[in-house]
């Protein structure tokens, strides 16, 4: 894993809200205080409040962003649980990547790699021209003010007296379960007082401090067990996790059920993505990427090398590593 440069901040985000939805209108200007967003740095634009945009609305969202935004810009958090896609592409994605028309073509085929997933830099939009992107989803305004609260708190929080934990939980669903080779193995990363365990769905022991929760299941039980930190990360591989609109789909469990139960950022993804382990995040490079300090929003960025169909759903700026005094500065990595 490569040393990461810095991370990114406030000063850094773009803060969108939708002023034809409650709910964005509430959440964003929340978030605008709680994290201090500069004004310059808020865009206001008026979306359906619907599932997915279609191709025209979307390319009238990008004109707006690329037209109004600073080019100091380089992440953004779109304060909306719905709009989620563009079609059968993720709306974090498209913003981020453009628009992949061919995905609605083949869903299952390949997408658009990533170059974010090799990046290792704290500028995005000014080496590569993207903005990686997060949405500030939650099922109601109580919950996502909750999230946003949470990833607050979580800055700074670890390493702390107690450990932290990283749980990688292998299924017998074979089809789902094609992540578990690029579990870590169980170790304590001691400077940065986290212990990674490798564990099955079905015998979990009890789920203590829990930071990393990665499974592959239609849907995960026992999720308000759980005791998470503040920054918790969590994501299961299934088709349609990043279906926001309901509970789940085709049983199938939506990210947002994460976030509902204590976690600060999810992923899923939007369409048929069949079990491409690129299209998910990759549980190694999450887990080193988030150690060095960078944003929930920039750890899961990294993880995914190929995001055309996945929504990252969160608070973005979380960073429970994050070191004072190394913003804009290389972090050192040491060997655990």
């Amino acid at each position: 894993m490569p040393r990461l440069q810095g991370r990114l901040t406030a000063a850094d985000l773009g803060l969108l809200i939708n002023t034809a939805d409650p709910y964005s209108v509430a959440i964003g200007e929340y978030y605008a205080e709680r994290r201090g967003i500069p004004e310059q740095n808020i865009l206001r634009v008026k979306l359906p409040v619907r599932a997915s945009l279609n191709a025209a609305e979307f390319a009238s969202l990008q004109a707006q962003i690329q037209d109004q935004l600073g080019a100091h810009i380089q992440g953004l958090a779109m304060a909306w649980r719905q709009p989620y896609a563009v079609e059968c592409n993720a709306i974090t994605a498209a913003v981020a990547m453009g628009f992949q028309p061919e995905i609605c073509a083949q869903s299952c085929a390949p997408t658009k790699p990533s170059p974010y997933f090799s990046y290792t830099g704290s500028r995005p939009f000014s080496d590569l021209g993207l903005r990686p992107a997060m949405l500030l989803a939650a099922r109601s305004v109580e919950a996502g003010k909750a999230l946003i609260d949470r990833g607050i708190a979580s800055d700074q929080s670890l390493p702390s007296f107690s450990a932290a934990h990283a749980y990688f939980a292998s299924t017998p669903d074979v089809a789902r379960n094609v992540r578990a080779s690029l579990f870590p193995p169980d170790t304590s990363l001691r400077p940065w007082g986290l212990q990674t365990k490798r564990v099955s769905s079905q015998a979990l022991p009890v789920l203590q401090r829990t930071l990393i929760y990665q499974t592959g299941l239609v849907r995960v039980d026992g999720l308000a067990a759980v005791d998470w930190l503040p920054g918790a990360l969590a994501d299961h591989l299934t088709s349609f996790g990043g279906l926001l609109e309901a509970s789940s789909h085709e049983g199938q469990m939506s990210a947002l059920d994460w976030l509902e139960a204590g976690a600060t950022a999810s992923y899923g993804t939007v369409s048929e993505p069949c079990n491409h382990r690129q299209k998910f995040p990759h549980p190694q490079v999450l887990l080193l990427s988030y150690v060095q300090g960078v944003t929930a929003l920039e750890a899961y960025w990294h993880s995914v090398a190929w995001p055309g169909q996945g929504v990252f759903i969160g608070e973005p700026l979380a960073a429970p590593f994050a070191s004072p005094f190394a913003v804009g500065s290389p972090t050192k990595l040491s060997a655990p």
